[in-house]
């Protein structure tokens, strides 16, 4: 078993790495305590996610970056 470094793909310039503040966002909704609903829409989960889908989660990072 290597290294975490080694099992990341290699950068060969033709990837686009995310930039800050959607790092930021993605760092922040890890940061929520799973709460067996979406935080978004509140549609009921299980008791690991957060999110019902990439919309919710998109829609939460969009409306917390006006309610800053």
């Amino acid at each position: 078993m290597g290294t975490t470094q080694e099992n990341l793909p290699e950068n060969d310039g033709n990837v686009e790495l995310p930039a800050a503040p959607v790092m930021g966002a993605v760092l922040a909704r890890q940061a929520l305590p799973p709460k067996g609903s979406c935080w978004y829409c509140e549609k009921p989960l299980d008791s690991v996610r957060r999110f019902c889908g990439k919309d919710c989660a998109d829609s939460f990072d969009e409306e917390a970056e006006y309610t800053r």
